[in-house]
């Protein structure tokens, strides 16, 4: 037996991305055995997935988690987070690691002085370069998120507009600078004049309010009212998904789903597109704004008042797009 252990503490976008590790690592490796240490709150994403053999969490301290996984006697740690706290878990350990490349300087290169060094590759195969030396192949299969059975959603109990098809629409992200102003949505909804699911957390329900107000009896917000595995389900049964740079773009990804991207602060160069969803996805961005990229993550407001990077979204184009995914 091989025991590996894969450390990737948030986001859930970030975690839905190590899952072509985590399969490749099972099904390529013989032998192997695969624990993943994460955070408590992204237990759901793990939990069902048949290619994980143990789920550790780090929610207590830091070194009660090391003696535990001490215990574990692990033969690599495949460490995709690489930080301050994992290079503590590394060295405590002493196991053999293996470390992915965040490309820090790449990407300071690229927000500061707009300098592009980032490689052509998406985050997806950079995580699998981190275990190349174990021969581990691309199986070209791609994202994958498994859902609780419980948490499946029986579209009858919506609204009978939205039961036999609508459109996902994953309004939220973690800074607002990744996020289209709510009035903007509002207009993208009411141009396209199809049923429109508004998906994201607790956080977005205000902004879903507003959207939902506008709009009227199309327009669904499931906003905080379903939990992450619920609204997985009625992204994989939507006709296709509009959405931010955020996680619930990355599980439509993992679904094959038709994929509009809207992209702010944050640019695709990143490697952090949909990553191999279904051939029609299309991204959407205002290039060649200067001051975009100005963050790798994000901020809560523009730094330079003015936000065009999500003010100049062509909506026009952003409708086409969802009516022709809709009747598709």
């Amino acid at each position: 037996m091989v025991k590996f252990l894969i450390i990737r503490f948030s986001s859930i976008g970030d975690i839905v991305l190590t899952t072509p590790v985590i399969r490749c690592l099972k099904n390529q490796v013989e032998d192997a055995e695969v624990h993943y240490l994460t955070k408590k709150i992204f237990s759901s994403i793990l939990a069902y997935n048949p290619y994980i053999d143990k789920i550790h969490f780090l929610d207590d301290s830091i070194a009660k988690v090391i003696d535990a996984l001490k215990k574990e006697e692990y033969d690599y740690i495949i460490d995709l987070h690489h930080n301050l706290r994992t290079s503590i878990i590394k060295k405590k350990m002493k196991s053999i690691a293996f470390s992915f490349n965040k490309l820090n300087i790449e990407k300071w290169l690229m927000v500061n002085l707009k300098i592009n060094r980032l490689p052509d590759k998406h985050i997806v195969d950079r995580y699998l370069d981190t275990v190349r030396l174990f021969d581990i192949k691309n199986d070209g299969k791609g994202l994958e998120y498994f859902i609780d059975p419980a948490d499946e959603v029986d579209l009858s109990n919506l609204p009978p507009a939205f039961r036999n098809g609508y459109l996902a629409f994953a309004i939220g992200a973690k800074h607002n600078t990744k996020k289209l102003p709510k009035e903007k949505i509002a207009s993208i909804i009411h141009k396209i004049g199809l049923p429109v699911i508004l998906l994201g957390g607790k956080d977005d329900h205000l902004e879903a309010e507003y959207i939902q107000n506008q709009i009227g009896e199309l327009c669904l917000d499931a906003t905080g009212r379903y939990n992450l595995g619920q609204s997985a389900s009625l992204v994989q049964q939507s006709k296709a998904v509009l959405s931010h740079d955020t996680g619930l773009m990355h599980i439509a990804a993992a679904f094959k789903k038709k994929i509009i991207s809207i992209w702010g602060n944050t640019i695709p160069e990143f490697g952090m597109y949909p990553y191999q969803a279904h051939p029609d996805s299309q991204m959407v961005e205002v290039k060649n704004l200067p001051c975009r990229p100005c963050s790798k993550i994000g901020f809560d407001s523009c730094p330079k008042k003015h936000f065009k990077c999500m003010n100049e979204i062509d909506e026009h184009r952003v409708v086409a797009l969802a009516k022709e995914m809709y009747r598709s």
